[in-house]
């Protein structure tokens, strides 16, 4: 990852400032009840298609606060899920795996009584709705990859050890905020100062940043063994800047090329292109949308 680089700057990210107080709770959450645990999720409501949307590690799932409104207004009913030992889920789970969460997107479609849904996933949580599509091609009618990392990428040694010492100590959660922050090299969203604090007390809370290094931990090999083997309608989205690809175009084209897919590369655009430049995904999403009906 070329963001290591710059953290091994200790100076940079041992300043950063993390909110301590507990977050404000969410009228609108609900709940999943899974064999060791329970998942958090809100939904839009209404008679539209279903869309289940899933961030990333480390992150929360009003990372879709500007994509979600404008999917509903295009007349599609959006549930946003926070993922394993993330935002308001439960904290320990035996498995963190993106097949997991795979498996969790099918167990909410039953909770919500919906025989379909489109997936859309971010990051490492892209996996899972490959995972999902690949165990139950007949429910998952396409999947939306935002900024997909779906595949083990090379690491030097000097950055595993910049990773490890990131994790190492109680600067932990300032390490990743400092990462979190360099997502956003296009454009960082008007209410970025309050995500980022919102995300900070987030994981301080006991058990977050472990269930999170657990993760990161976590190879993708088995992932991008069914990269070819998915046979549902899939759109990647990539942002030409995003910090977690040595090239992420050629990334987006030899993931769309294995999924038989369609791409969108937003030129200048990070790890989240659906922050950054929410209405032009939204369209391309909709014109994907529109297309599986």
């Amino acid at each position: 990852m070329k963001f290591l680089s710059s953290l091994l700057l200790l100076a940079g990210f041992l300043a950063t400032p993390v909110a301590a107080e507990q977050p404000a709770p969410n009228p609108e959450t609900r709940f999943l009840e899974r064999d060791g645990g329970r998942l958090a999720y809100d939904d839009s409501g209404g008679d539209g298609p279903l869309l289940i949307a899933l961030p990333g590690m480390g992150d929360l799932r009003a990372q879709y606060r500007f994509l979600r409104p404008l999917l509903v207004a295009a007349g599609y009913r959006v549930v946003s899920l926070d993922v394993r030992g993330q935002g308001e889920s439960s904290v320990v789970w035996a498995d963190y795996s993106a097949h997991a969460l795979g498996g969790d997107v099918l167990a909410l479609m039953d909770h919500l009584g919906a025989p379909s849904a489109v997936v859309l996933g971010n990051s490492f949580a892209a996996g899972a709705a490959l995972w999902a599509a690949h165990d139950a091609p007949e429910r998952v009618r396409g999947t939306v990859l935002l900024g997909p990392v779906l595949r083990d990428l090379p690491a030097s040694p000097w950055m595993r050890a910049a990773l490890w010492l990131g994790f190492a100590g109680p600067w932990r959660t300032a390490f990743w905020l400092k990462y979190w922050d360099s997502l956003f090299p296009l454009a960082p969203p008007h209410d970025h100062a309050e995500q980022r604090e919102r995300l900070a007390r987030s994981l301080r809370e006991p058990g977050r940043m472990q269930a999170l290094e657990t993760m990161i931990g976590l190879s993708k090999a088995d992932t991008d063994a069914i990269l070819d083997q998915v046979r549902v309608p899939s759109l990647v989205v990539m942002g030409s800047d995003d910090p977690d690809f040595a090239d992420p175009a050629d990334e987006a084209r030899l993931i769309t090329a294995l999924l038989r897919g369609e791409s969108l590369l937003l030129e200048g655009s990070g790890h989240y292109p659906h922050v950054e430049a929410p209405e032009r995904v939204a369209a391309r999403i909709v014109a994907f949308l529109d297309g599986l009906r």
